[in-house]
């Protein structure tokens, strides 16, 4: 995460785990329970084959289980 998105993102932080971001925190764009693509920790994603996208594990999970 740089500086400029840091100053952007970080009064919501990450919605998947609910920490701060801080510089140098590796980040992606991730589908979850929110609408669209928001920033969360890279910790925090799986990269999904079927869809070509990141997405929050929770969420992954979730979806994988309804069907």
């Amino acid at each position: 995460m740089d500086l400029e998105k840091l100053n952007k993102f970080n009064a919501e932080g990450c919605l998947a785990c609910g920490r701060k971001f801080t510089l140098g925190d590796p980040v992606v764009m991730a589908r979850g329970k929110w609408q669209g693509l928001k920033y969360i920790h890279e910790d925090e994603a799986i990269f999904d084959e079927k869809t070509g996208a990141h997405c929050e594990r929770g969420h992954h999970s979730r979806v994988k289980q309804l069907g």
